[in-house]
């Protein structure tokens, strides 16, 4: 399949960018990997189970009916169900290898002149002792299952972490008719204020969310964390307990909080192993962009959560500027300041937001001092918190590969992307980019099958 600009990524950042470049009569092909365009933040239920009222597990709704409406009437094409593992450059243009079918083996190949990445991003998750029971899931995971699939994951449940994605879980889940016995947040009120000039204008959407949980009787404790989640086979309740200004644990504070659900989240990371696949800079976690948002590989753009965790507003806002730099760069004329200054102006506002809710909102600072050493760390490769300080400690390793190569932490399904930040924390390793070749595990076959080269310009 041949296109002039492929879209990697069906979220807001993703579909701004497509519109905007169809609209300046580019040829874009989307490509995703869920069933329906929306990505994370507006994850669609499957039309099979006949939602009536899916708007109401949304928050800017409107501005979905807008992106959908305008995907509808444009030309863009849609890849739903293509899961993106490898993006090639060479000779100056791309080809997107993706997987399709049930088993995810069947290889599509799309070739571009040009690449958005708008992968998204992905939890961070800290481990504690009985994370790993059923009945423990990312805050991301219950809104996942209540929006795509209409589901609520227990009775009665806690959510607890920190951060801002705390607030419209445990709103939809009270809303869906689960108990929430508390929401439980780390950071502490007086030091959120600090930021409340920064993060003006997102009070109203805090405020509607705190009067819903209000109406629902959800109880917050803040400076809280949980020790320990409990059970046998799955989760029966978690242990909180109050922290005091250094992060440590108040003694005496502890209680009990029954619950079969413990809904747990600190915070999003940047989605960039197809940017480190390609070579693109970073900037720490994330992947570095200029004023147009692109990056340091020629021809390859990147907008929103890739970038910088920032919320669907700035995803937008940089998609709908990349999408115009995408499509005067193809048609070789210079930027266009002027037309995307209002764009620009919103971008550079909501990052300065994002900034404070990320200083508001950190992980708790003594965060390690609770994981026990036989807690498991590696869910894939059941590697504990001792094996890992072990690495660090005992046979010296540095870095966070030495350690994976060590201990295996980090060699399993996921490729360490829920573990990493967590074993680099428990050694004290600075995070590094996980230079991995593909984004996904791939099939054998995959790879030993010839692949073609790409058609000729004009032609598909």
């Amino acid at each position: 399949m041949r296109t002039e600009l492929a879209v990697i990524g069906a979220g807001p950042a993703g579909l701004a960018a497509a519109l905007a470049a169809s609209a300046r009569g580019v040829h874009v092909t989307v490509v995703d990997g869920a069933a329906e365009p929306g990505g994370q933040f507006y994850r669609q239920p499957a039309p099979a189970l006949g939602a009536r009222r899916a708007r109401a597990l949304h928050h800017g709704w409107r501005t979905w009916e807008r992106l959908r409406d305008g995907l509808a009437a444009s030309d863009v094409g849609v890849l739903t169900e293509h899961q993106v593992w490898f993006v090639e450059r060479r000779s100056g243009a791309f080809t997107v290898h993706a997987l399709r079918g049930p088993g995810d083996d069947e290889p599509v190949a799309v070739h571009a002149d040009a690449v958005l990445l708008a992968t998204g991003g992905h939890e961070y998750v800290l481990p504690f002792p009985g994370w790993t029971l059923p009945g423990v899931l990312t805050a991301g995971g219950a809104q996942a299952m209540l929006k795509g699939a209409l589901v609520v994951p227990g009775r009665t449940a806690v959510v607890a972490g920190t951060g801002p994605l705390l607030l419209p879980v445990a709103a939809g889940l009270a809303a869906a008719g689960v108990r929430v016995a508390a929401l439980v947040e780390s950071a502490a009120p007086g030091h959120v204020a600090r930021h409340a000039r920064a993060l003006a204008g997102r009070l109203p959407e805090g405020a509607g969310y705190a009067a819903r949980l209000l109406r629902h009787r959800v109880r917050t404790l803040t400076r809280h964390t949980v020790v320990r989640a409990h059970g046998d086979d799955r989760l029966t309740g978690v242990t909180v307990a109050a922290l005091d200004a250094g992060g440590h644990t108040r003694p005496g504070t502890e209680r009990h909080l029954t619950c079969d659900t413990l809904a747990v989240g600190h915070g999003m990371l940047p989605h960039t192993d197809l940017a480190d696949g390609l070579g693109c800079r970073l900037d720490g976690t994330s992947v570095a962009v200029d004023t147009e948002q692109r990056t340091s590989v020629p021809g390859v753009w990147a907008a929103g959560e890739a970038t910088g965790i920032g919320g669907a507003g700035l995803a937008l806002a940089e998609g709908h500027i990349a999408g115009r730099s995408i499509a005067a760069r193809l048609r070789g004329t210079g930027p266009d300041p002027a037309g995307r200054a209002p764009a620009a102006r919103t971008r550079e506002a909501l990052r300065t937001s994002a900034a404070a809710l990320a200083a508001a909102f950190p992980p708790p600072a003594r965060w390690t001092d609770r994981v026990t050493d036989d807690t498991v760390v590696c869910r894939c490769e059941e590697v504990t918190a001792g094996a890992v300080r072990e690495a660090a400690g005992g046979l010296g390793a540095g870095d966070v590969r030495t350690v994976k190569l060590l201990t295996r932490a980090g060699m399993g399904w996921c490729q360490g992307r829920m573990c990493a930040p967590a074993v680099a924390g428990l050694t004290g390793c600075a995070p590094a980019p996980s230079r991995r070749p593909f984004a996904r595990p791939v099939p054998l076959g995959v790879l030993a099958q010839p692949q073609p080269e790409p058609p000729e310009e004009g032609h598909s």
